[in-house]
């Protein structure tokens, strides 16, 4: 299909035919069909699939251009605010239709300024709904889009987009699109949308096919040197590397530039200056890498990054999807790395369940590995280079002084600096350290799904072993008796004499200070249960009545 069938105006198809758009993609495929009939519409599509333009053609199409505001886009952040607006106006060039950005941190009368003039509005919910409440802004649109609507959940404006909502009149249509659909996202779409056509993506087309998603298993000391030797063995064109926290940003920012590389961190206590100054230098290459949280780097549209890095995991699968949909963007391949601690291994398998993907686990190449990946990109790149002029006469003046093999030889010395791999030969958990891992995580899961709380092998978690959960009380040392009651194993009651103890009630109970209890408190024992001395036999293997003692100083008692 392309996107002459769906018969879109001829200035509309012009803009389209220049933008270099030859065939839709899936979302713009079943849903430009649907609006252009004037349907609201729910659409599910992961990040860099083009629902920019799955609800910005057919929009334009329907807008009458007549003065006033025709249509509103609400976005979660001020740089998808910025990218939604300047597309939209680039579809819309030929037809007259300008577009109005609205976010905080500019002066309300520049904004409004440009709303007067403007038939689309592209807003940040806070800042469209002070103008609203203000009465600065009086406009009827005939359209109304939620984009990302899941991040706008997550970052708090729920409450703002359904209050946004009451001042827009009844008779609209209204579009939501969100990478994921979460259940409070399904019931706003119940009460704003009217009858919609729900167009949602398998679970297997939630992330983009065309990007590679990889996992490297480092220890937590190792991330920074992994990072680096990935970075020399993948040499990306232009990447991103996401952080959890801000503070992560500005360090590891640092210490990227210290490395040699061109990069910037972006997030949300930049001013925004700041922020749209790194934007344009990582869009126009003039930075290669740009390190950035979550929500600073939502919506940002730059079609060729080659590489995403996580530098930790996201806690959820979302904002997983949301990551690495930064690269493979337009129809491109890309490659989406992450780098994971053996603790953050549950966590990784989290996201390929929810995300019905299976991440390919790596190892950190080595430093011989490394080299060689480069003196061979060296020798191709050698073996490319065409010969110029300026090139022969300086060579022909070099002969005078070295023969040729002294010129290659220098030559080659100069540029075979590229090829040298810094920090240790080994990094990272190896091929079988990794199959343990996923081993054990599989075990875990087995016997976790089964046994409840004794499978987990208590504190000790998914690698510590057998910390609590499915202890033998008989291979403990005899003096070391946890008290804790609830979760012991005790021999069963028929292998014990019948004289021992005095039945107690069941459960938990709080037990006075031994010194503190009156003397009636414990049943007499037949004096022929308890010896004076000698170690202390486990319960199953004594016979009745012989009570071994026990080694003095396993247990204080005091004694009234």
């Amino acid at each position: 299909m392309t996107f002459n069938e769906f018969n879109l105006k001829d200035l509309l198809q012009k803009a389209i035919d220049e933008a270099g758009f030859k065939e839709p993609s899936p979302i713009q495929e079943q849903a430009i069909p649907f609006v252009l009939a004037g349907r609201d519409i729910v659409g599910q599509a992961h990040t860099g699939t083009g629902k920019t333009a799955a609800f910005g053609l057919p929009i334009l199409n329907n807008m009458k251009g007549n003065a006033g505001v025709e249509a509103v886009v609400i976005v979660p952040t001020r740089e998808l605010a910025m990218q939604v607006s300047d597309e939209l106006y680039r579809f819309g060039k030929f037809l007259g239709v300008n577009t109005a950005t609205v976010y905080g941190g500019q002066a309300y009368a520049r904004q409004i300024k440009l709303i007067e003039n403007a038939g689309i509005i592209v807003a940040t919910p806070g800042r469209f709904l002070d103008l609203l409440r203000g009465n600065k802004i009086d406009i009827k649109p005939d359209y109304v889009i939620l984009d990302e609507a899941d991040e706008m959940l997550d970052m708090g404006f729920l409450d703002d987009i359904k209050e946004i909502f009451t001042f827009l009149p009844k008779e609209r249509q209204t579009l939501l699109f969100s990478a994921t659909m979460p259940l409070a996202i399904k019931n706003l779409a119940k009460t704003i949308l009217n009858n919609p056509e729900f167009i949602t993506l398998t679970k297997s087309d939630v992330t983009n096919a065309k990007i590679t998603q990889t996992f490297y298993v480092v220890d937590e000391r190792e991330r920074d040197d992994a990072l680096i030797r990935l970075y020399d063995y993948k040499n990306p064109t232009k990447s991103i590397i996401f952080c959890r926290t801000k503070k992560e940003v500005d360090r590891l920012s640092t210490f990227m530039v210290s490395q040699g590389f061109m990069a910037k961190g972006l997030h949300g206590d930049m001013e925004q200056r700041q922020r749209e100054e790194a934007i344009r230098a990582f869009k126009t290459s003039k930075l290669e890498i740009l390190i950035a949280t979550d929500v600073a780097a939502r919506g940002l549209d730059v079609n060729d990054v080659s590489h995403v890095f996580n530098y930790h995991l996201p806690f959820d699968s979302e904002s997983y999807v949301h990551r690495i949909g930064r690269t493979g963007r337009a129809g491109k391949e890309g490659i989406a790395v992450s780098i994971v601690t053996p603790h953050e291994f549950r966590m990784l398998q989290k996201i390929e369940k929810s995300i019905g993907t299976k991440l390919e686990a790596k190892i950190v190449p080595n430093i011989d590995s490394v080299k060689e990946k480069k003196v061979t990109e060296l020798k191709n790149q050698i073996s490319e280079q065409e010969i110029n002029d300026h090139a022969l006469a300086l060579v022909e003046e070099l002969k005078e002084e070295f023969d040729i093999s002294t010129i290659a030889f220098k030559l080659a010395s100069m540029i075979s600096a590229s090829t040298f791999v810094q920090g240790n030969n080994n990094i990272g958990k190896s091929e079988s350290d990794i199959k343990r891992l996923i081993e054990n995580s599989s075990r875990y899961d087995n016997d976790g799904s089964s046994s409840g709380r004794n499978s987990r092998g208590g504190r000790g978690g998914k690698f510590g072993g057998s910390r609590g959960g499915d202890r033998d009380r008989n291979s403990r040392p005899s003096g070391d008796r946890n008290s804790r009651g609830g979760d012991r194993d005790r021999a069963p009651r028929g292998d014990r004499p019948s004289g021992d103890r005095a039945p107690r009630p069941s459960g938990d109970r709080d037990r006075a200070p031994r010194g503190d209890r009156p003397s009636g408190d414990r049943a007499p024992r037949p004096s022929g249960d308890r010896k004076p001395s000698g170690d202390r036999a486990p319960r199953g293997d004594r016979p009745s009545g012989d009570r071994a003692p026990r080694p003095s100083g396993d247990r204080s008692r005091k004694r009234d």
